[in-house]
């Protein structure tokens, strides 16, 4: 039993079931900001209703911290064990030969899409606690301040175009990983050349979404 826990099979089934867990988040996610280009109001309630939710807030965010920070390092893990079997199996490597430019650059893409989760919890996350334990009373929620918030954020072409940088990293990053997790878990039946379909089609449309949402709020704050 340890060795199949240290394997890389064990591995690569752990790591994906953090990345389709991951994966139904973001569809939460955008399905919510998507609401801030249609309706704030809508947006706000929602918002509301996330942020201060006690099963929500007690119960899964803490899983879905855990998730982030379980699937970057297994990600880690696997790149550098995979990097030093072909240093020792191999005395050439032709990585284009075999694999595609987003399955090689899997590493880099996981690292961009890290360094913009840090710029979302510090835009987000960390003043979202500031306000509720430091700022305000827990009695009387601002229920409206979300919308405002979400635009303020899109005031600066900076942060918007690392928004929309991450966001394509982040596309990449789906396009090989998401179809690659059904593989990881052993899903092979008739059913995998639709799922593969769905899975490049998600992986484009979540992303130019969000995108999307950026450059909607940047443009309406010109």
């Amino acid at each position: 039993m340890g060795g199949l826990i240290q394997s890389s099979t064990a591995k690569k089934f752990a790591m994906a079931l953090s990345g389709l867990f991951l994966v139904l988040f973001l569809a939460q996610h955008f399905t919510i900001n998507l609401t801030s280009v249609i309706s704030p109001e809508i947006f706000n309630e929602l918002s509301h209703f996330m942020g201060t939710n006690f099963f929500v807030q007690a119960l899964l965010q803490p899983v879905l911290i855990f998730g982030v920070v379980f699937h970057f390092i297994m990600g880690f893990v696997l790149e550098i064990k995979n990097r030093n079997a072909r240093d020792i199996g191999y005395i050439k490597f032709k990585g284009s030969a075999n694999s595609s430019w987003m399955s090689r650059n899997m590493i880099w893409s996981g690292l961009v899409v890290l360094a913009f989760l840090a710029l979302h919890f510090y835009d987000f996350w960390v003043p979202e606690l500031i306000h509720k334990y430091v700022e305000s009373s827990p009695v009387e929620p601002d229920v409206s301040r979300y919308y405002d918030d979400l635009v303020m954020k899109f005031q600066s072409p900076i942060r918007t175009g690392l928004y929309v940088i991450a966001f394509i990293f982040l596309m990449l990053h789906l396009l090989h990983g998401f179809s690659s997790s059904f593989q990881s878990i052993g899903w092979n039946n008739k059913y995998s050349k639709g799922l593969r379909r769905f899975t490049v089609a998600y992986s484009i449309i979540i992303p130019l979404g969000f995108i999307f949402i950026a450059l909607f709020h940047y443009i309406n704050n010109l």
